[in-house]
């Protein structure tokens, strides 16, 4: 492909220099500035020390086996067999996974803020719908 840029004269200059210096061409430097660009823009975002941090927060929840445990406890809740300490664990993990939503939300609330957007448009990027009981 053939491209043809017109630039003002002191730029010409620069570019001319700076090429000079690493020995390329002018057309071999613009190509390769190019070519930084375009790797740039195709890169990823490096995500902050912070963004990383809520993101994590967000990404926090019970263990697979806790999991697992509180929805064996619904079932037997379900079924109406869950005894006296089945009953205190099964309150027990559901005030954990309560007080995990209400982190979780609020590292929500804090990376839109950080994003400067809103907490709907950030919960759409994230793929996270809110909870409907």
């Amino acid at each position: 492909m053939n491209v043809t840029l017109t630039v003002p004269p002191d730029m010409e200059r620069k570019l001319k220099q700076a090429a000079s210096q690493i020995g390329l061409s002018p057309d071999s430097y613009i190509v390769r500035l190019l070519q930084q660009e375009l790797q740039a823009r195709a890169t990823p975002a490096r995500l902050s020390v912070e963004e990383t941090d809520l993101l994590q927060k967000i990404n926090t929840s019970l263990s697979a086996v806790e999991w697992e445990r509180y929805r064996a406890l619904l079932a037997k809740r379900d079924a109406e067999s869950l005894n006296d300490k089945e009953q205190a664990e099964l309150i027990s993990l559901s005030d954990q996974i309560e007080q995990a939503n209400v982190r979780r939300m609020e590292a929500v609330a804090e990376l839109a803020r950080v994003r400067k957007v809103t907490v709907p448009e950030l919960m759409t990027t994230l793929g996270l719908s809110p909870a409907h009981g």
